[in-house]
């Protein structure tokens, strides 16, 4: 018998997306395209609703109004779809101190395949973000910036269609912020839809195709690289979507 193709999940459409908390109306009606192939810079003041809307795409947030589509599919007909190919770094590593980044890795594979998952081997993630040599450390011991890299390598172990990324530079020095921009560089080649929030604006114009903004519970603007000649012109059209209320950091921290 010959199996079904899978149906992806990307493109991802979010349509009318509303979300309160209590008497607080954090998004209002929110739309969202993410497209495969590409990578979108998510910008927005402190308690915009950003990680809301991070939630809400993976689902662990149901919102009280709209709706989500991933592959063309309402989000209730691709649930299992979602959960193999979507993978999520939230703000917080969410690692086992008490195991090795070897142990770690190979937890979370030994979870998916025992869900039927395919995963990549915990070596080529280690390789990738340059941890092999700290393979067998416990992840108790690592600095905030190597936790970081190893949360970033599980989740592209699951070779995902998309990426969602809660300020994943964080804490990553001169050659983590490198590597990560080459991962993501191979990602987008390779046809993932990748959503990026971070508040450098400088770092998330450097990986971004587009530059949305989230204000006042939509995404009131965007900036497409491709309607700009280059670097500066892509971040000086994106800096100017905060006007008077810009909060986010020019450049990124020394490291």
């Amino acid at each position: 018998m010959t199996r079904a193709p899978a149906r992806r999940i990307t493109p991802v459409s979010l349509a009318g997306i509303c979300q309160r908390f209590g008497r607080k109306a954090v998004l209002r009606g929110l739309d969202l395209d993410l497209r495969a192939g590409e990578i979108v810079g998510l910008m927005g003041a402190n308690g915009a609703g950003k990680t809301t809307l991070m939630s809400i795409i993976v689902g662990l947030l149901q919102p009280d109004e709209g709706e989500r589509f991933f592959g063309g599919q309402p989000a209730p007909e691709v649930e299992l779809e979602i959960r193999a190919r979507l993978a999520f770094v939230a703000h917080t590593t969410q690692l086992y101190a008490g195991l090795s980044a070897r142990e770690n890795l190979e937890l979370y594979a030994g979870l998916r395949r025992a869900a039927g998952l395919e995963v990549g081997a915990s070596e080529d993630a280690l390789e990738r973000f340059g941890l092999t040599s700290a393979a067998d450390r416990l992840v108790g011991t690592f600095s905030r910036g190597m936790a970081q890299r190893l949360a970033l390598a599980r989740a592209l172990a699951a070779t995902p269609e998309l990426l969602l990324l809660d300020e994943p530079f964080t804490a990553l020095d001169r050659h983590g912020r490198a590597l990560l921009q080459e991962v993501l560089d191979e990602e987008r080649a390779r046809g993932v839809a990748i959503l990026v929030v971070s508040h450098e604006l400088e770092t998330l114009t450097a990986v971004s195709d587009r530059v949305v903004l989230l204000d006042r519970g939509v995404i009131s603007h965007e900036v497409l690289r491709a309607e700009h000649p280059d670097q500066d012109s892509f971040r000086h059209s994106a800096a100017g979507l905060w006007g008077p209320r810009a909060q986010v950091a020019e450049t990124a921290p020394r490291p």
